[in-house]
């Protein structure tokens, strides 16, 4: 998928370690019981440590509000602004980047500056997307790795938010053979241990796919196999709409086989009118809750874009995957 892609978008929480553990800000407020040790999540206590989360991180140049700027006397603008644009949404990461290194840097810095915390997706793995509207990704297994470890680098000891390669675990059924199955999970195993290593204050959610794809035991096999044991824990319905209840019922049963258990993220930028069965931009489908603190979910956070097309699909004809619509923004606003 592209800086959009098919079915997803992220941004900010503070308090990544135990001294920010008291931080309160504008989009979270409310605390969260102690695990019982440190750094253990159960299914019932999502949260490892009592957090209040901060600021999540408004990014003046997404997709949304970069049109916004460049159309003032439309007369969509400034129902996308303040419905959309001037929400916290994730930035992704790709080989559209050219240098990470830099694109990486300068987004997190913008929000360090900013006092808040960034949302970001590493969205690069090879093969990514099974080759579809977001098809692409890094050229090579060495590649991904170079490119994985600079991502993790840019961000440094600096705050953030990381998703990892939404859709790659789901879609290891679309690659031709054991080999190259066992290359994509040695590979998400190596990205999440480059994050810890190298991004010790970033929480990171390892993509778990959504409530109607995968089934909850397999998917858990396979978040292991991807070494979710390094990560925070997973996010699910990244792109896509099902409900958040039926989300959290989904991560729930995932949680149901991990050791101990993991907190989970919950993307709810286009779920309020719930899914038709359809993930290519299909009609009728709403704007989510705003990002927030989840009951059940760690956060509720707008992984995709809204308004940015999931491919040359459904309600989006000739629009490619990534690209911002205000069409396509007005109707999810609208929920047509």
């Amino acid at each position: 998928m592209l800086p959009a892609l098919r079915r997803w978008t992220i941004t900010t929480v503070a308090a990544f370690t135990a001294s920010t553990a008291a931080l309160t800000g504008a989009y979270f407020t409310g605390q969260r019981a102690q695990a019982a040790e440190a750094g253990a999540v159960s299914h019932a206590a999502p949260a490892a440590k009592a957090i209040a989360a901060a600021n999540l991180y408004v990014d003046p140049n997404s997709n949304p509000a970069a049109w916004v700027a460049a159309h003032p006397g439309d007369s969509r603008a400034a129902r996308i602004k303040t419905t959309i644009a001037d929400r916290p949404i994730a930035r992704w990461f790709g080989n559209w980047d050219g240098d990470v290194t830099a694109a990486v840097s300068r987004y997190v810095g913008g929000a360090e500056r900013a006092g808040a915390t960034p949302m970001l997706v590493a969205y690069n793995v090879p093969g990514r997307d099974c080759g579809s509207h977001s098809g692409g990704g890094a050229g090579s297994p060495e590649a991904y790795r170079t490119w994985i470890g600079q991502f993790a680098t840019a961000i440094g000891s600096r705050q953030a938010i990381v998703v990892v390669e939404p859709d790659a675990v789901a879609q290891l059924d679309c690659l031709p053979n054991d080999t190259e199955r066992q290359i994509r999970l040695d590979l998400l195993r190596y990205g999440v241990q480059q994050l810890k290593q190298k991004a010790p204050n970033a929480w990171v959610y390892l993509d778990a796919a959504n409530a109607n794809w995968i089934p909850a035991g397999t998917m858990a096999q396979r978040l292991q196999a991807a070494g979710i044991a390094d990560a925070r824990g997973f996010s699910v319905n990244v792109s896509n709409y099902y409900t958040t209840e039926q989300s959290v019922t989904y991560a729930k049963a995932v949680n149901a086989g991990l050791p101990g258990g993991k907190t989970f993220v919950v993307d709810t930028s286009r779920n309020g009118n719930g899914s038709n069965g359809e993930w290519c931009n299909p009609a009728g489908r709403r704007l989510g809750t705003p990002p927030r603190e989840g009951a059940d979910a760690e956060l509720e956070l707008w992984v995709k874009v809204p308004g940015d097309s999931d491919g040359d699909c459904g309600i989006g004809p000739g629009i490619p995957a990534g690209q911002f619509s205000p069409d396509l923004a007005i109707r999810l606003i609208d929920g047509t």
